[in-house]
Parts: structure tokens; C-alpha cells; sequence
């Protein structure tokens, strides 16, 4: 089966009522987690950026605890994971302001991380392509807010 296009279907939509709409709504939740988290953050959690940033850094917090550090073959597979959820993460929100407050929080916490990602080639890169991902988003952003983060940015790169 060939899916429609997101215009096609906001034109479909356009012609139901509501309780069909939160039908189709809660039909949708129960298929993919994804879309589950995804409208748990635009009903609960929307209206609380701030809110919603601490709850993603405890969550990042506690998948940094649970990594096995036995080597780094498995730390790397770790972050890797842990970024993956950050980005889909930053996504729900669409805010680039969330998306560079997390990644700043990754990166600083991939930093003080033990052991030390410097004795690990992989582990670097993907804590300096984080680092230019950030300096690429800042730069989309109001002036205030990119002194305020490239001064972040120093302090991390130290």
C-alpha cells in the first residue's frame, strides 16, 4: 500500500469530525511508540519547554549511568543510541533553542565521561560533529541567544 501525501490527507481531515479525529488520534497512538511520545509531548508537555528539556536530561542522565563500560565497543553503541533518542527527542519540539540546550547538555556530559572519550577516535568525532551541529544551529538563532550560546560553546570546546 502507497501512502497519500500530508496534503491529501490534511484535506481528508479537514472533513471529519472531531470524534473521528480523536478516534484516528488515539488508533495512531497505539501502532508505533514513536507517535505515542509524540503526542504525549504536544498534550502534556508543549506548553513546558523548560519542563520538558530537565524531564529529556534525566532521561539522558540515566541512560549515560546504565552504559557498559567494559569497552568501547559498547560505550560507543551507547552514545550512539542515547544521540539517537536526544534528535528524535528535539524533534518532537521543533524549537532549535531545545535542540542546542540538549545538545550542549550531551556534549558536556559525553566530556566528563569515564573513561575519557579522548583515548577513543569514534567517540571524538561524534562529539565534534555534535559540536559544529550546535555552532550551525546557533547561528539560525537571535542574536541575544547566539552570544549567549557561543560563550557555552567556548567554555565546552576549553
Amino acid at each position: 500500500m502507497k501512502a497519500v501525501s500530508v496534503v491529501t490527507i490534511k484535506k481528508e481531515l479537514q472533513h471529519r469530525s472531531s470524534e473521528e479525529l480523536m478516534e484516528l488520534c488515539l488508533r495512531l497512538s497505539k501502532f508505533k511508540k514513536e507517535n505515542k511520545e509524540l503526542l504525549t509531548y504536544l498534550l502534556f508537555e508543549s506548553h513546558d519547554e523548560a519542563g520538558y528539556i530537565e524531564t529529556v536530561k534525566q532521561e539522558l542522565d540515566q541512560q549515560f549511568n546504565n552504559i557498559n563500560t567494559d569497552s568501547y565497543f559498547y560505550i560507543k553503541k551507547s552514545i550512539r543510541k542515547i544521540l539517537r533518542n536526544l534528535k528524535k527527542y528535539a524533534r518532537y519540539s521543533l524549537k532549535k533553542e531545545t535542540e542546542v540546550e540538549l545538545l550542549f547538555y550531551f556534549c558536556a556530559t559525553l566530556k566528563d565521561f569515564k573513561p575519557s572519550i579522548k583515548y577513543n577516535v569514534t567517540l571524538t568525532n561524534i562529539y565534534n560533529r555534535q559540536i559544529l551541529s550546535i555552532k550551525k544551529t546557533v547561528k539560525t538563532l537571535h542574536e541575544d541567544l547566539q552570544y549567549d550560546y557561543r560563550m557555552m560553546l567556548e567554555d565546552l570546546e576549553d
